[in-house]
C-alpha cells in the first residue's frame, strides 16, 4: 500500500451488502493503482463477480470452498481441509509482499461453521504486514475479531424479498 497506516476492515450483520462492499472497495483500490487478492470461503460455485473480476488487471480472486456446504450440518471433514488450504493460502497471500489490500470473503461464516479455528484466523490478523490492508466479511463476526478490527460495519436487514419465496437472482445476489 502506498501507506503504512493499512486498516483492518470488518463487514457483518444479517443484511445483504457485506461481499459487493468488499469488492466495491477492490475496485476502488485498483484505480489507486493497488494489487488486491480476495480469497473467498464457503463459495465454489459461480457468481457474477468471478467473471468480472478476473478481467480487471491488479485483482486476483480465488475460492475455498463448495457449493455443498451451505448450513452447518451439511460441513465434512473435506470441507474443514479445503477451509485449511484457503487460509493457508490467504496467509501466503498477506505476507507476500504482494498485494495491498486482502479480502477474506465469508470468513466470519466460515469460523461460525467451525471450519476454521478462531485462533488459526486470529494469527493471520495479528501477522498482518503495517502495509496490507485487510477485510473480512460475513455474519456472525467473533467478538475477538471485531475487537482488533479498526472499522466494523454491520449490515442490518430490515425488509429483504426473500421472506416471500424470491430465490437469489442471477446478476443481483450472485
Amino acid at each position: 500500500m502506498k501507506n503504512s497506516q493499512a486498516k483492518i476492515q470488518v463487514y457483518t450483520g444479517n443484511g445483504k451488502g457485506k461481499t459487493t462492499a468488499a469488492i466495491g472497495l477492490a475496485i476502488r483500490a485498483v484505480g489507486h493503482d493497488l494489487k488486491v487478492f480476495i480469497g473467498q470461503f464457503m463459495k465454489g460455485s459461480f457468481y457474477g463477480e468471478l467473471r468480472t473480476l478476473e478481467d480487471i488487471p491488479n485483482i486476483d480472486i480465488v475460492q475455498f470452498g463448495s457449493p455443498d456446504c451451505i448450513r452447518k450440518e451439511d460441513v465434512t471433514e473435506f470441507h474443514k481441509k479445503k477451509a485449511e488450504e484457503g487460509l493457508a493460502y490467504c496467509h501466503r497471500a498477506i505476507s507476500s509482499g504482494e498485494y495491498d489490500l486482502v479480502i477474506l470473503d465469508e470468513i466470519n461464516v466460515t469460523i461460525w461453521f467451525e471450519l476454521l479455528a478462531l485462533e488459526d484466523v486470529l494469527v493471520i490478523i495479528k501477522d498482518k504486514p503495517n502495509n496490507v490492508e485487510l477485510v473480512l466479511t460475513g455474519r456472525y463476526a467473533p467478538q475477538e475479531i471485531i475487537n482488533i478490527a479498526d472499522l466494523v460495519t454491520e449490515m442490518k436487514e430490515i425488509k429483504h424479498y426473500y421472506s416471500h419465496g424470491i430465490e437469489a437472482r442471477d446478476g443481483i445476489e450472485r
